[in-house]
């Protein structure tokens, strides 16, 4: 395995300062569906600051104000309006230079129901849409799950099987968000990204969505790391560089949402860097139940987290035996702490609330590394606004959506007959010496 460069902080450090404005102070950001402020702390490691936020889970409020005894938190969206949000912020008559927020994405995750605006979480989309129109910044950040590419309008009649009009075909959710943004003077770019290219030690595809009301195209950076040789980058930050034992991590919050012991049992004959796929076929079925008979999506099964590869996205309930998330070499969940590291939280950062109010935070929240990204290209955009500079497009669309290397592979559990454990890399399958390396063979039986 090539030697590994150490990823870039996300912290600023003592001696060089965060970027920032002509002014000498941090860009001021208004903060929508804040939550744990994940994508907040991102933003103000590029040179921002959080003004405002509106948050109504009552966990993430105190979470906010555990951190930021002096933020102004804002509650329930749908009752509150941009004159309020601005006096608030003590912004007075200034243009707000940045807006951001993840509206709540259980409405579109594939790993839910999916009905999209027929959930009301789902219909908070558009209250970013009104508070964008009421607020008027200069630029925006809206972040949200990849699920939502794909979204209808109106889903589909599962009586009928069939698409009957344009809003119930694929993906029409997103073209009426962005038709609406362009509506109200914005064009927007939608990435579809995934943090572990940025150097975040966690697999994690999210969409996030850049707009601004000058005919400014952005620009999201190309992949910075890989597990692909022929890319020629620095391979993925792993679990392991994060809270492995050679890492120096200390947990912080130790709390666990373990498994029952009917699920530990079965964990315990699942090697590091396994899956059900490594129980012998009986015990499959008898832990799997009717889930053994379906195809596809299974890979999380009973799975056991690897040190030498980035962990799978942090969910908010990593103690489900579909969503397994086992510590590799502890026969338990991974920790608060743990999670917290994955996600990049700084190590002094608190959460409020009980063990499963906290994941429930942490699952939910953007990785801060995503958030820093997106800050550094708005920081570009905010740099050419003020210099005026238009870009000479000649009948631009209103928005464009880019994929950047979305989908990530980097396990193998499975070929040709064989189960695959240990550190089997998903491009080290010819050549065990490539990357990661064939350490772990288990055939079920």
């Amino acid at each position: 395995m090539p030697a590994k460069k150490k990823r870039p902080p996300l912290r600023p450090s003592a001696k060089k300062a965060v970027d920032k404005t002509r002014f000498g102070i941090p860009t001021p950001v208004v903060s929508l569906f804040s939550g744990a402020m994940g994508l907040d702390l991102g933003l103000e490691n590029a040179g921002f600051e959080t003004v405002v936020c509106v948050e109504n889970d009552p966990e993430a409020v105190a979470t906010i104000k555990l951190n930021r005894p002096k933020m102004s938190v804002l509650g329930d969206i749908t009752a509150t309006t941009g004159k309020q949000i601005k006096n608030a912020a003590r912004l007075g008559k200034s243009d707000v230079p940045v807006l951001i927020g993840g509206p709540p994405c259980q409405a579109f995750s594939v790993f839910g129901n999916r009905e999209g605006v027929e959930d009301s979480r789902g219909r908070l989309l558009f209250e970013f849409i009104r508070l964008t129109k009421e607020l008027n910044p200069h630029t925006f950040v809206m972040e949200n799950v990849r699920g939502l590419l794909s979204m209808p309008f109106t889903p589909t009649n599962r009586g009928l099987g069939r698409i009957l009009d344009e809003s119930q075909s694929h993906g029409s959710l997103l073209r009426l968000i962005l038709q609406q943004f362009a509506d109200i003077g914005y064009r927007v770019d939608c990435y579809i990204v995934n943090a572990v290219n940025y150097g975040a030690p966690q697999i994690r595809e999210r969409l996030i969505c850049i707009g601004n009301r000058h005919n400014l195209l952005s620009d999201f950076p190309a992949p910075l790391y890989s597990n692909r040789p022929e890319d020629g980058l620095p391979p993925f930050v792993t679990l392991g560089d994060v809270i492995g034992p050679d890492s120096g991590f200390i947990d912080p919050c130790p709390e666990v949402m373990n498994f029952s012991p009917r699920k530990l049992h079965y964990l315990s004959m699942v090697p590091p860097g396994g899956n059900w796929r490594s129980l012998p076929i009986e015990i499959q079925k008898e832990s799997m139940g009717g889930s053994w008979y379906l195809k596809g999506g299974r890979s999380a099964y009973w799975r056991k987290l690897s040190f030498a590869f980035p962990c799978p996205t942090v969910v908010t309930m990593p103690n489900h035996a579909g969503t397994s998330m086992c510590h590799p070499n502890e026969l338990r969940a991974i920790s608060v702490g743990e999670a917290a590291a994955i996600q990049e939280f700084p190590r002094n950062w608190k959460f409020s609330g009980n063990t499963t109010a906290r994941f429930r935070q942490i699952g939910n929240a953007v990785p801060t590394r995503l958030g820093h990204v997106a800050g550094k290209v708005v920081r570009n955009l905010l740099s050419r606004i003020s210099k005026g500079e238009r870009d000479d497009l000649r009948n631009p669309p209103p928005y464009r959506i880019v994929h950047i290397r979305p989908h990530v592979r980097t396990r193998t559990f499975w070929r040709d007959g064989q189960v695959y454990a240990g550190d089997f890399s998903y491009y080290g399958e010819n050549d065990p010496s490539q990357e990661g390396g064939q350490l772990a063979l288990w055939t079920a039986k």
